[in-house]
């Protein structure tokens, strides 16, 4: 009977004792989990730090970007850049440069500009008599025929009437013919009309004018 007694003791020492342990476990559990909660809400701290960074860099990008593109607008492309682009007036461009006026048409203006095209030029030097290069290398002639070719001001087709005049960078005046068959300045004709430049306007013209002798 005592034996009976001693070892019911004994299984009523362990069966607390086990109970004691899982109540320690689910404890510790509870604190596992808790700490498990915290390190999920640091995470998502940080990625909502990241995302707020990320997004102010590109806004900033952008912005800069647009001004950039403000600023290129505002600048344009002068006379000689938008002659030089058109890929027609190589005989023009480079008479302007040995005459030194490349300064000129590059400058603040307005300007308009009577332009004769590659084979305009190439049909005056042959009514001349001369070669690119001997005319290139007569400044005072080369001067003289390019400033005939250039009015200050802007002077639009919508400006002109027929038997109007203009007085040149030369000095001479230019003579303006309009009718239904379009718009001829001295003999030459008008073939593109209003090409804009930042600082004036070019007219493309079929034959190089000659200023009066």
């Amino acid at each position: 009977m005592k034996r009976l007694t001693k070892l019911f003791a004994l299984l009523l020492a362990l069966s607390l004792f086990a109970a004691a342990c899982g109540d320690d476990a689910d404890d510790e559990g509870t604190e596992s989990t808790t700490t498990t909660e915290e390190g999920t809400d640091t995470t998502a701290e940080e990625t909502t730090t990241t995302e707020s960074s990320d997004t102010t860099d590109g806004s900033d990008t952008t912005e800069g970007s647009d001004t950039t593109e403000a600023a290129m607008e505002e600048d344009g492309d002068t006379i000689v850049v938008v002659a030089d682009a058109a890929g027609d007036f190589t005989t023009l461009l480079a008479a302007a440069d040995a005459a030194g006026l490349v300064d000129t048409l590059n400058s603040d203006g307005p300007l308009t500009v009577f332009a004769p095209t590659d084979a305009a030029f190439a049909d005056a030097l042959t009514a001349l008599g001369l070669t690119a290069a001997e005319l290139l290398a007569d400044t005072e002639t080369l001067n003289s025929i390019l400033t005939y070719h250039v009015v200050e001001g802007e002077v639009l087709s919508t400006d002109l009437t027929d038997g109007m005049t203009a007085t040149t960078v030369n000095g001479a005046d230019l003579t303006f013919t309009v009718s239904d068959a379009g718009v001829m300045v001295n003999e030459a004709n008008v073939v593109t009309a209003d090409v804009e430049a930042s600082n004036g306007v070019i007219h493309v013209i079929d034959a190089v004018l000659l200023p009066p002798s």
